[in-house]
Order: structure tokens, then C-alpha cells, then sequence
């Protein structure tokens, strides 16, 4: 797959060079090595760690600072071949958060103190990162944020409760997003980072959730708790460029981990229907198993193609809103709908704990709902469309 420093002039490259194949392969089988089977619980840190040395945790970081430096195309590529090959898709999705949404905006937009501070720890895996962003009457409209920062000598003071962060309860460090101009509207936000050890820090318990199991996800209070000023990432008010900004990454290259899902699904099903006989044949002869098949692969395909050509914006320096909505609607979406084929597809045998069937359609269902909903991709796309 041509990356954005090859000559696109002679038309379209759908290959990939002999190093991200490479890459890709390697990546496939250090995975498949590492976690042979998916975890009873919470991911650890030798599981993060794990990741980390592979390169996930920082793989679009400068290498100035840990990172791998990739682009934006390679690095979706490196979490598809981790999708696919990791049981694990809570710790690949919290992996993936910790960078698109915490390490990237550090990167981005931070001062050169704060990148030289933080980024070498959460690409090395040293360091977990959670997106305090979310709040209870906060979701799909984060342009009312009730989390407060006050200006104070030296710095802020940080007061309020923020919800569905994940890595929350395990997190070293929050990237926050507070109201710090309550008449400024989308211009009254801003980012920082905020130390769990800091005063006044309080995360909450985990939550219990439907999928994503081994990702844990929580709350967190603050409470008077000041971040000096030196913390606040880019400048105050810039808070929603920021955030729009890192939801680029994730509704691009995050996502790209569940077509590794989908390809791993595709290929568990094939080797299902091959073998399973019914009404002594295969279940692969019956017209309406290929057909549903069919359907898994097409929408992978479509999916995959858009996310691709979402990267490829991003790695022009000209990221598409329309691009990123419309790969993170069709994968997420796709992801879905293929889990439950895959599991009508197992009949029985999928609806069972312990084939991992079933909880790739409970992870799936999540992805349409986090880095925005799919109705809002909808709206995106539309406005977009100038509807």
C-alpha cells in the first residue's frame, strides 16, 4: 500500500512494500506468541508491557521521543495485524486509546517540556494513559463540559467527575479536558495533564461491562486539584481542536484493530463450515452459509478500503473529516454485523463462553458506540455533504 512519501502520480498502489509485510507478519506472530489464549480479568502490566515492546503503545510518536514514528497508514496496519492476532481486543483497544487519544495530543500539541516529560514513558509502556474527557451529561455533545478549571497563582484548580475513561482505575496519568470559559462555547475548553498522584485526584472503581472485558473503565473526581501551568497541552481555549484532533486518530488508525477481528472471524468461520457437517454435508455447501460469508467479507473489504484511504488523508497532512466519519461508521458497524454472523454461524457453539465468538460480538458493539456514535458519524458525514 503506497505511503505518503511514494509517487502517487502513475495511479493507485494497493501493495504493500516487502517491509510492512514484514512488519506485519512478524507483528501477526509475536502477538500470536505472546497471548496464546484471551485473559480471566483486567489486563496486567507484563500484558502492556508486552504490547509496549512490540511498538504499539508509541507507534505514531516521534522517534525523538520513543516512539515509532510511523505514519498514519502503517500504524493502522500494525494494529490490524495486532487485532487479528491478540484474543485480547480489550487490551488492544486500551493500548490503542492510550495512544490515539492521550499520547498523540502530548505529541501534537504539547510544549517541548511536556513531550520530553511524558512521551518517553508512555511509549515505552512505563505509563498508562486514560482520556478524561466524557462526563455524565457529557457524551456526544462535549461543547458543555461541567468539569471546571479555575485559573489560580501558578496554575489551575480542576473540580468535577469524569465518566468512561478507559485505563481509568489503572491510569498513571489523565488527559483532562476542562471548561475554563463557560461563555466561550466550543472555544472554552482546555486540555491538560494531570498526574494520578496529584492531590485531589480520585479515580472511581471499574466498571462491570458488556465488552471490552479486560479494559478496565471507570470514573475519576477532582477535587480542588491543581495542575500547574506548564501542564495545560497547547494553549487555553485550544481544548476542542485538541480533542477533535486525537478523535481523528482514533476514528482512523483505533479502528483499524477491529478489522484485524474481522479478518481473524472470517478465517475461524471458513475453517467452521468446512468442517461441521449437517444433513450430511458440509455446511460450506449450503447456499445460504456462503452467502452469509459473503456478506462478512464484503463488508471487511468496504471497511478496510475506507480506512485506508481515511490514513492515507492523514498521512497527506490533509485529514478528512468525511473519511474518518465514513471508515469509522462502516467498520465499526461492519464489525458487528460480522460477529453475528459469525456467531449464528457456530449455531450453538457460538453462543458459548470460550470459543471467543461470542465476545467479539459483545467488543463490537462498543465500537459503535465510542469516538462517537454511529448516528453522529451520520451527522458528520452529512455536514460534510452540506446537508
Amino acid at each position: 500500500m503506497a505511503t505518503a512519501d511514494q509517487d502517487q502520480e502513475d495511479g493507485v498502489d494497493f501493495g504493500w512494500s516487502t517491509e510492512q509485510q514484514t512488519r506485519y507478519a512478524e507483528t501477526l506472530a509475536a502477538v500470536r506468541a505472546a497471548f496464546p489464549t484471551a485473559p480471566d480479568g483486567f489486563y496486567d502490566r507484563k500484558d502492556w508491557t508486552r504490547l509496549a515492546e512490540l511498538g504499539l503503545t508509541g507507534a505514531c510518536v516521534p522517534r525523538a521521543y520513543g516512539g515509532g514514528g510511523l505514519g498514519a497508514l502503517d500504524t493502522a496496519r500494525l494494529l490490524e495485524a495486532v487485532g487479528r492476532g491478540c484474543p485480547d481486543t480489550g487490551l488492544v483497544f486500551a493500548t490503542a486509546a492510550h495512544l490515539f487519544a492521550c499520547a498523540m495530543p502530548i505529541a501534537d500539541f504539547g510544549s517541548a517540556e511536556l513531550r520530553a516529560r511524558w512521551l518517553p514513558g508512555l511509549c515505552s509502556g512505563e505509563l498508562i494513559a486514560g482520556n478524561a474527557m466524557t462526563e455524565a451529561e457529557a457524551g456526544s455533545d462535549v461543547s458543555r463540559l461541567a468539569v471546571t478549571a479555575t485559573p489560580v497563582d501558578g496554575g489551575w484548580l480542576l473540580n468535577g467527575v469524569k465518566t468512561f475513561i478507559s485505563n481509568g482505575p489503572v491510569a498513571d496519568v489523565y488527559v483532562t479536558y476542562a471548561t475554563t470559559d463557560p461563555a466561550a462555547g466550543h472555544f472554552g475548553t482546555t486540555a491538560f495533564v494531570v498526574d494520578r498522584t496529584a492531590p485531589g485526584v480520585h479515580p472511581d472503581a471499574p466498571f462491570d461491562k458488556l465488552g471490552m472485558a479486560s479494559c478496565p473503565a471507570g470514573g475519576v473526581t477532582f477535587t480542588d486539584c491543581f495542575v500547574p501551568a506548564g501542564q495545560v497541552i497547547g494553549e487555553p481555549g485550544q481544548g476542542g481542536v485538541i480533542f477533535q484532533h486525537s478523535m481523528g486518530w482514533e476514528r482512523t488508525c483505533l479502528f483499524a484493530l477491529f478489522l484485524g477481528v474481522q479478518e481473524e472471524l472470517v478465517d475461524r468461520v471458513l475453517a467452521h463450515v468446512r468442517q461441521r457437517r449437517q444433513f450430511g454435508r458440509a455446511l460450506a455447501e449450503f447456499q445460504s452459509v456462503s452467502n452469509r460469508i459473503v456478506e462478512m467479507k464484503l463488508r471487511l473489504e468496504s471497511g478496510r478500503l475506507l480506512l485506508y484511504r481515511a490514513c492515507w488523508e492523514m498521512d497527506q497532512g490533509d485529514p478528512s473529516t468525511l473519511w474518518s466519519a465514513l471508515s469509522k461508521l462502516a467498520v465499526s458497524e461492519a464489525a458487528l454485523a460480522g460477529a453475528i454472523d459469525a456467531v449464528q454461524l457456530f449455531g450453538g457453539a457460538g453462543y458459548l463462553r470460550g470459543t471467543g465468538v461470542e465476545a467479539a460480538l459483545r467488543d463490537a458493539i462498543g465500537g459503535t458506540i465510542f469516538s462517537g456514535t454511529s448516528d453522529i458519524q451520520r451527522w458528520l458525514v452529512a455536514a460534510e455533504l452540506g446537508l
